[in-house]
């Protein structure tokens, strides 16, 4: 990859890595919260820490250049506004989230708000960024799962943290959370499947992304990033499920290194080549 794409892609893998760690970490908060006993402590922490993180990625989204090598175009004016837009919305309603969770029903009014204009502002990123519409649909799923691994994963780690000063907190939150990680996990191989053999990015061939310059990345995306981590979320489930929490937190901080670096990578390749994986 030459210097002049390296610059240009880094811009876009920080907003995508930042929206999809607090968009994730958002839902997660808002379904965990809705299901379980999860302490209002938690949420509001987690809320806020998704509302910060999002803060930072709306600073970033003015300074994104122009795609001149990319494979990914510049975003026509209306869809670069409703991206924003949408994402200045996610952070307020985050916040205003966390201080309204002692009311259900507005509760329920404001997270819905909040997880839609997340829908907004992914939407309006894969539509805007994409080279065509039929593009932008697998690239608006890849935007979710990845949204729905790297932030669950987050939130995760927060709540495990919870149990050290919440003893008495019921296991099932971590549970719920440790399970929906590994669904995520699940979706996310089988779509690394489809994609790698029938392709689905801009002009991606079938097997492409195994076959070509991006092959030893995209095999350490699939064992590594995906099929790793199946196995540490399981063994939190597992452990959690036998309340042996920091044992389980432990396993979930190894899950969120390998993810991450496998978001990185999985924006790094579609932005730079146009390749989902």
């Amino acid at each position: 990859m030459s210097v002049t794409t390296l610059a240009e892609a880094l811009p876009y893998v920080n907003w995508v890595t930042l929206v999809a760690l607090a968009v994730g970490a958002f839902y997660f908060v808002a379904i965990t919260g809705w299901v379980t006993d999860a302490t209002t402590g938690y949420l509001r922490f987690t809320a806020v820490s998704a509302a910060v993180v999002a803060a930072l990625a709306f600073a970033s989204d003015a300074a994104l250049p122009t795609p001149t090598v990319l494979a990914i175009h510049d975003a026509p004016v209306d869809l670069d506004a409703l991206r924003r837009a949408g994402l200045a919305a996610f952070v307020l309603l985050a916040l205003v989230y966390a201080f309204v969770l002692g009311r259900r029903q507005r509760r329920l009014i404001t997270g819905a708000a909040c997880a839609a204009a997340a829908a907004v502002t992914l939407g309006a990123a894969a539509v805007g960024w994409a080279p065509t519409l039929v593009d932008a649909v697998p690239f608006a799923v890849q935007l979710g799962i990845l949204a729905a691994v790297t932030g669950g994963a987050l939130a995760s780690i927060a709540l495990g943290h919870w149990y050290l000063v919440t003893p008495k907190l019921s296991e099932r939150p971590l549970i719920l959370q440790a399970r929906m990680v590994l669904a995520a996990l699940i979706v996310q191989g089988l779509l690394f499947v489809v994609w790698a053999t029938l392709g689905g990015g801009v002009n991606q061939d079938p097997w492409e992304a195994l076959a070509g310059p991006s092959a030893l990345l995209a095999v350490l995306r699939g064992v590594i990033t995906i099929a790793f981590p199946m196995v540490l979320a399981y063994m939190a489930l597992r452990t959690a499920q036998s309340r042996s929490m920091e044992s389980a937190t432990g396993l979930l901080y190894i899950n969120l290194a390998a993810v991450l670096a496998g978001t990185i990578g999985a924006a790094v390749l579609y932005v730079s080549s146009g390749i989902l994986i």
